[in-house]
């Protein structure tokens, strides 16, 4: 197998499922989510779960999944629906505990199937040029597993990887006291169909969960463990806590405002990726009397004003 990706010439897609967790009691949030989920809580203008949900969109994935609380389901079913206005099929299913990051694939055994997955955590967010082509490339390799890893100033607080001179992974662990380097993992994997064998064969760690370190490391084990890496140029923002929950906020209101785009706006997305017509489009805008319609009925006028339009 080979697995350093080719960065110029991404082939086509082998993943077209997604996995969005969205689960965990948000603790480091309290009292702000004593009510409501984590994933719900507003980034600038829209709720945090857009911000993973539009990169599996922007990769083309319209079959995903939520895993979340039997208390905060009520609340994405309402706040999402079962996605056939975006074109795409969102389904549920509740995890009744935090029993770490790498159960999502047992709990979504029934949901991956025979299929390969993608699993993004609810609380991350990635932004920056290039995105989509990596997303690509990462998307290219049938077999295996995929990382991304970012450079960060301390690095005690995440999974870091070690990496060789050619970009594969020397060594993972799981908030080192002294790690031995500065890419720290990211919340977004790419795995293949053996992920959920791999992953009912964990046992808990000390902390009594299924370490989503150990499942990388059994595909490490076999040669199997790709990593890609965002440098300058690429935002990524864990927004667990109230201060990394304001910092992101503010990061998207000054990119939005200086570029006049609106980032993770999930109607414009399906309708760039074709999942969705500009009658459809319209309609979803004219539901919103506010800023956020305004912007997509901004994109209605230009696509009328266009030379295809």
């Amino acid at each position: 197998m080979g697995l350093m990706p080719s960065l110029n010439t991404p082939g086509p897609s082998h993943f077209h499922k997604g996995i969005v967790l969205a689960g965990g009691r948000g603790t480091r949030l309290y009292p702000l989510t004593l009510a409501t989920s984590k994933q719900l809580l507003p980034i600038y203008d829209k709720p945090m779960v857009f911000y993973p949900l539009s990169v599996l969109m922007l990769m083309g994935i319209r079959d995903i999944l939520f895993i979340t609380t039997p208390a905060d389901l009520p609340s994405f079913r309402r706040v999402l629906g079962d996605g056939a206005h975006l074109g795409v099929s969102f389904s549920y299913v509740t995890q009744d505990a935090p029993r770490g990051l790498a159960d999502a694939f047992r709990v979504g055994a029934d949901f991956i199937g025979d299929d390969n997955v993608v699993l993004i955590l609810g609380d991350n967010l990635f932004y920056g040029q290039g995105l989509e082509h990596m997303l690509r490339t990462a998307a290219s390799f049938p077999d295996g597993a995929t990382i991304f890893t970012y450079p960060v100033n301390d690095p005690r607080a995440f999974g870091v990887a070690e990496l060789n001179p050619d970009g594969t992974v020397r060594s993972l662990e799981e908030k080192p006291d002294k790690p031995r380097s500065r890419n720290a993992v990211t919340g977004l994997y790419f795995y293949d169909n053996k992920v959920v064998e791999y992953a009912r064969s964990l046992s808990p760690s000390a902390r009594g969960e299924l370490e989503i370190t150990d499942l990388n490391r059994r595909y490490l084990a076999t040669g199997a463990l790709r990593a890609l890496r965002f440098g300058r140029g690429f935002a990524w923002l864990d927004t667990g806590t109230c201060e990394s929950l304001l910092r992101a906020a503010s990061f998207i209101e000054a990119v939005q405002t200086r570029q006049g785009f609106k980032i993770a706006c999930l109607e414009e997305i399906a309708f760039r990726r074709g999942f969705i017509d500009l009658k459809q489009l319209a309609a979803l805008a004219a539901k919103m009397p506010n800023t956020y319609g305004a912007y997509l009925r901004l994109l209605l006028e230009e696509e009328d004003e266009s030379p295809q339009g």
